[in-house]
Order: structure tokens, then sequence, then C-alpha cells
């Protein structure tokens, strides 16, 4: 049966899982970068940037792990970009080059309207207006009998968190602490809403944590 997962979603110490301020020189807020030290030395995400090499071990079993069964994700408007408001034009196609690293349908939330994006590699661009639960209906129709994959941003995941609807969220919490930004769980009853660390494990650059909802 198809999921609803949050995957390789890196955390400061205290709990933000991006930094304030987002710009085109910040595309994860200021400091924000320093949550993803971890990732950023796998073979997996090497890979994602055309380079090669990389580590092996629990951080790259995290990373790869993030990857597998996924058939479509679904994104908020700040992980597409920093654009707020109206879209001006169409010439913003998202932080990553013409063949994104998701090759699959992307269904990104939005409060304005604007035509899908066909990029290399089989990622498409789709546009909600219509809320989280629209998206999360038209994602698990394109993925099938695969997964569907919440990208983040922290609003995007605590929208599904509140609804109960993630399946299962893996974050990788990083030796940072950031101070201000986005945080994940303020004022949210984890236990309330029906949620338990099922696993645990620390590396040098993060400690890993699954949560399921039972």
């Amino acid at each position: 049966m198809s999921k609803l997962r949050v995957n390789a979603f890196s955390l400061s110490l205290d709990g933000y899982g991006a930094g304030p301020d987002q710009d085109l020189e910040n595309p994860l807020g200021v400091g924000g970068k320093a949550l993803h030290k971890w990732a950023f030395g796998t073979r997996t995400f090497r890979k994602m940037f055309g380079e090669d090499g990389g580590g092996t071990g629990v951080d790259e079993d995290f990373a790869a792990r993030s990857f597998e069964n996924v058939g479509a994700w679904i994104l908020g408007r700040n992980m597409f970009g920093p654009i707020r408001g109206e879209w001006p034009d169409d010439k913003w196609k998202g932080w990553w080059g013409d063949n994104p690293p998701y090759h699959v349908p992307v269904f990104v939330l939005t409060h304005y309207k604007r035509e899908p994006i066909t990029m290399e590699g089989g990622t498409t661009f789709h546009f909600v207006t219509d809320g989280i639960h629209s998206a999360l209906e038209q994602a698990k129709s394109a993925a099938g009998d695969k997964d569907v994959r919440v990208g983040g941003g922290v609003d995007t995941i605590r929208q599904y968190l509140q609804e109960r609807l993630i399946d299962e969220m893996h974050l990788a919490i990083s030796p940072v602490l950031l101070g201000k930004g986005e945080n994940l769980f303020a004022g949210l009853d984890m236990l309330k809403l029906g949620y338990a660390c099922t696993e645990q494990v620390a590396t040098a650059l993060a400690t890993h944590v699954v949560i399921k909802r039972a």
C-alpha cells in the first residue's frame, strides 16, 4: 500500500528545519546549509549533483533509502523557489537547473495558478492551488503503487502531520543550533497525534530517527 513519507529531512538541535531569510543566496535560509552536512558527502547526494565517490555507512544508508520506491513528491512553494505572491512570469523553474533530482511528478503547493513545467529526466512540476488534500490525492494517483514523499518545507510537513496523514518520517538531527527559523514541532503534540519513534542511530554528523504513525 502506498505511504506518505518524509525522508532525509534535516533538523537543528533546537528543532529548526530551515534558517530565516530565504533568498537566492540562501535557499535553505541563513545558516540552513549546515543542517545538511551529513548528506552532502554521501554517495547518493554526490551522484545527484553529478559527482563521483562519496561515503558509505549509516548516513549513506539513510540517504539511499530516501529515494527508494518514490513515485511522486509534494513540495511547499518555498521549496520550489524564493518567489512570493503572483508568479511574475514563467522563467523560474526551480533551484536545480534543467534536470532536477526528482525524476517523477512533483506537486507544488501554492495559492497562485501556473501551468505545469516539464523538465529533463522525467520531472514534471504541477502547481496545486486547492490545498494539501488535493495535492496528496493527485500525487497518490501519479505514484500508483509507489510512495509519495513530502520534501518540505517545514510548514508543509506540519500541515500533513496535523492531519495525521504522514505514515513515516525520517529526520536527521544535526549538531547545529540555529536559534530561529522554521520550527518543525512547535505546538504539535506528536503523542496525541499518534506518532512514536521506532528507530534511532547516531553518526558523527547526525542522529537519525524514524517516527511512524501508530
